[in-house]
């Protein structure tokens, strides 16, 4: 029973999609997996921290933040289970994170360390398919962004700011940026952005304050 509650809990994964029941059995078998328990405001990766592991969230929804290489502002999103934190970190030339993961309610995590990753990728064709698959669809999606039609207007300025920052284009999304900050990247007066967020809060799209833009829904704003 206890066997078949982890396949059933890894099958949510992209990851492990596509296995047989024969495989996931040799796998839940023979993989030497971590379970973890976040209470709310717990962090769970830091920015900066090296990646040695997996962390797939089961349950449980997380606060992701992002922030500027100068630390101008930032971005704090809301992500639901099941989800893969940073695949892209645990190789390549920086294998430490980029973001700094938080608990925003009681969240439980499968953790596979580095090694039980590279071994399950030379045991199962189909996971090493499914793992390259991943990362060759974020390497690619990634490689888009400079082609795509430039915004012309403010509102679609600020809202290709935010959706190139985040990890999904929706959902509930804070943006804690001072209003020149703001001005300065989207090269726009700070009297324009202000017009502009004016409106949107007007329409109900977003509430802001002081160096906070609260989103409620991103896919609203396009």
């Amino acid at each position: 029973m206890i066997i078949k509650s982890i396949v059933t809990q890894l099958l949510q994964f992209p990851l492990f999609q596509g296995m047989t029941v024969a495989d996931m059995d040799n796998v839940v078998g023979r993989t030497a997996f971590g379970f973890h328990k976040f209470s709310p405001g717990k962090t769970v990766v830091e920015e900066g921290q090296p990646c040695s592991q997996l962390y797939m969230l089961l349950s449980g929804t997380m606060r992701v933040e992002s922030r500027a290489d100068d630390h101008s502002y930032r971005l704090t999103e809301t992500m639901a289970a099941p989800m893969v934190i940073q695949l892209d970190v645990l190789f390549g030339f920086t294998q430490r994170y980029t973001r700094t993961c938080k608990a925003a309610a009681p969240c439980q995590f499968i953790t596979i360390s580095k090694a039980e990753l590279l071994r399950l990728c030379e045991q199962h064709e189909i996971f090493r398919l499914n793992l390259l698959n991943m990362i060759c669809t974020q390497s690619q999606r990634a490689a888009r962004l400079p082609w795509r039609q430039q915004p012309s207007t403010i509102r679609q300025k600020i809202v290709r700011f935010i959706e190139e920052r985040a990890l999904r284009p929706a959902g509930p999304k804070v943006l804690h940026a001072k209003m020149e900050v703001l001005a300065h990247e989207l090269a726009e007066s700070r009297l324009n952005i202000s017009h502009e967020l004016n409106a949107m809060q007007d329409e109900g799209l977003l509430h802001f304050s002081r160096g906070i833009i609260q989103i409620p829904a991103l896919e609203r704003l396009r």
